[in-house]
Order: C-alpha cells, then sequence, then structure tokens
C-alpha cells in the first residue's frame, strides 16, 4: 500500500495575544494534492491559523512544518514554497491585469519568459484576455478573485492557501472558482481554504471544523455527516455550536 506524503504537519499548535489564545492545541495533517478546508465562524481562529502556516506569524508554542520545513525557523524558505491568497483582495487595484501579473511574477523570481507565457495561459482559461490591459479596480470582485487565485498559482507552488477567497462573491461564481480549485488539485497542488460558507465543505477531500480557538471535528463530509447524523455540513456545523454552546 503506498504510503501518502503529508505536506502539512501540525503539532499542539498554540498562539495567544497576551491572555487571549486564538489557537489552543491544534493538531493536524494535510496531505499531498488534498483539498483541505479549514471551516468555522469569523473568530474561529483559521486566519490565525493560516498566517503561521504560511511564515507570516510566529506560533506562541508547537510545531508547524510546511513542504519538509519548520515554518518556525525558516518562513522565508516556506514562502517560497507556496501561493497565497488572503481574504483581502491582494492585488493592485491601480495596476492593469497585465501589470500585476508581470508584478508578481517578479516577487516569485520568475523570468520575463516564463511571467508573459504563464500570464498569457491564465487570461486564455480564464476567458479574460481582453481585460489584460484593463485597471483592476475596473474589473468584479468575481473576476478580481480569479485573478488573484492565478496569480497565487503563477510560480507552480507545491501548496496554494486561500483564506475565505470566495467571501462576498455571487454563488455562480464561487462555482466557477471551485473548478479552479479542482483542477490545481488535479495537478497535484496541495489546496488549503478557509471559508465560513458550510455548503463548500462538501467540494473538499477533508475538513477540519474550528470553534472559538480549538478544533472541534475532523474528517471527510461523507463521514462528517453520517457521524452527527446529518444531512448536509451546514446541520453539522450547527450540531457542533450548539455542543460547543451547551
Amino acid at each position: 500500500m503506498t504510503q501518502v506524503e503529508r505536506i502539512i504537519e501540525v503539532e499542539n499548535l498554540v498562539k495567544k495575544f497576551g491572555d487571549f489564545v486564538a489557537n489552543d492545541h491544534l493538531t493536524f495533517h494535510v496531505n499531498k494534492g488534498e483539498i483541505f478546508g479549514f471551516l468555522g465562524a469569523n473568530g474561529a481562529g483559521k486566519t490565525t491559523a493560516i498566517k503561521i502556516l504560511t511564515g507570516l506569524s510566529h506560533p506562541t508554542s508547537g510545531k508547524v512544518t510546511v513542504a519538509g520545513i519548520d515554518v518556525s525557523h525558516y518562513p522565508e524558505k516556506v514562502k517560497k514554497r507556496i501561493g497565497y491568497m488572503s481574504q483581502a483582495f491582494s492585488m493592485y487595484n491601480d495596476m492593469t491585469v497585465k501589470e500585476n501579473f508581470r508584478f508578481y511574477g517578479g516577487v516569485y523570481g520568475l523570468s520575463a519568459k516564463v511571467i508573459r507565457e504563464r500570464t498569457d495561459y491564465y487570461l486564455k482559461k480564464l476567458n479574460m484576455e481582453s481585460y489584460k490591459d484593463m485597471l483592476l479596480k475596473n474589473i468584479p470582485l468575481g473576476w478580481k478573485q480569479k485573478l488573484a487565485f492565478s496569480v497565487a498559482n503563477l510560480h507552480e507552488p507545491d501548496i496554494v492557501f486561500l483564506d475565505e477567497p470566495t467571501g462576498g462573491v455571487d454563488p455562480i461564481t464561487r462555482r466557477q472558482f471551485w473548478e479552479l480549485i479542482y483542477e490545481a488539485s488535479n495537478k497535484g497542488t496541495t489546496v488549503f481554504v478557509t471559508t465560513h460558507y458550510m455548503d463548500e465543505a462538501e467540494y473538499c477531500n477533508r475538513i477540519c471544523i474550528m470553534s472559538e480557538g480549538e478544533i472541534k471535528a475532523m474528517d471527510t463530509p461523507a463521514a462528517m455527516k453520517k457521524s452527527y447524523g446529518a444531512q448536509n455540513m451546514n446541520e453539522v456545523f450547527l450540531k457542533i455550536a450548539r455542543n460547543v454552546e451547551g
């Protein structure tokens, strides 16, 4: 039996801000090529954890390994192996689509030739070739999010972290965005995605549900629905929330 490669390993991760515990002894792993959903209500601790995993913040204690690299000791090495798309739109509104690709390609250390080739590839894929010279501020949010996802994958990272990437976009655009996620996963890219949309949990290989800084449940969507006697992930989440409150 082939052993599954773990590309993220987290052991007893704790993050405190003064007396406030944002992440309380988190332990989990993510397999290579997996779509791993990190779910929970706003304030559950998702964004804090993702900032630690991407080398943007240091844990108070615990061990975090991403792509075989100890994040606490070598955060800059981790950043070269990952793509990251934040909650807040992270591309530059006062630059054109093409200029954004060129800028981020340069940040990732890609050659001008590779940047041109990959920019052409993604714009054709998104059917946005006619938008290449348009300023980002003139493009609808849903299109911006798909562009941001493409930019996060521009350097072909091992893992792409998506922090609530579909927030504020319409259901059709959300579905299109998930098609991009599936395609990246099928090519071997690990996708670590945070969301508060429970229906999006159904699209993940495995999910982890956070509440009040702790992991409350972790399994495949099918196994979790069976375990909680639920028809959908929204029911699962509500049952977990009631247990927390109770």
